[in-house]
């Protein structure tokens, strides 16, 4: 996994609620293993029943087409588990998500795959939201995921964030669950030489 930092970029705004998994990458996608899944993204949102692009949705828009930032509404990801969703989301190029709220079976598919989610207070949203709400103004965005903070282009600080110590560790040194579980190799070796004497004593009382 990617380590992550620091990211500029600009911001796609899809500000809508209750985005499923569905909807993020329709079913069709998910039955061949070598599916175009950046095609697949928002397909029916993105594309007409004979496949062509509607230009009013956001990431058919060419001024979004390199954004790696996604502002979304509240239980963003909600529905079923796929990964594919999330797989989706990062091979457009999609590195961080802001959202009122995100489903926590997508939240935690997210973070395995090194994509930062990132939950915002509703004042905090607005406040995002008016500075990137569309394209006419320019604007881009620095996520600082060491301290917790998102920057303008002018380098005036908009907010803070909030993120748990594990989900922080894991993305700024690139460590999956199981590279988090063996940074902790000698506690456990530790922890289990303790139970050792015990193991063998309860093996002697049952014979």
């Amino acid at each position: 996994m990617k380590k992550f930092t620091t990211l500029t970029s600009k911001v796609a705004p899809y500000i809508q609620n209750d985005i499923n998994t569905d909807q993020i990458i329709p079913s069709e996608f998910l039955k061949d293993i070598n599916a175009d899944l950046k095609f697949g993204l928002f397909a029916y949102l993105r594309r007409n029943s004979k496949g062509e692009s509607l230009k009013k949705f956001i990431l058919e828009k060419d001024f979004f087409i390199d954004s790696k930032i996604l502002l979304v509404g509240r239980n963003f990801g909600c529905g079923s588990s796929r990964e594919h969703a999330v797989w989706a989301l990062q091979e457009f190029g999609f590195l961080c998500i802001i959202a009122l709220s995100f489903s926590e079976l997508f939240k935690n598919n997210c973070l395995k795959n090194g994509i930062l989610t990132i939950e915002l207070s509703e004042e905090k949203f607005l406040k995002l939201k008016d500075i990137f709400i569309d394209e006419i103004n320019f604007n881009l965005l620095t996520v600082d995921l060491i301290n917790q903070t998102l920057v303008d282009q002018t380098g005036n600080e908009i907010s803070k964030f909030d993120i748990d110590i594990n989900s922080k560790l894991m993305l700024t040194q690139g460590l999956d669950e199981i590279d988090l579980t063996l940074k902790e190799l000698n506690k456990i070796k530790n922890w289990e030489s303790k139970l050792e004497p015990i193991s063998l004593l309860l093996q002697k009382s049952i014979a």
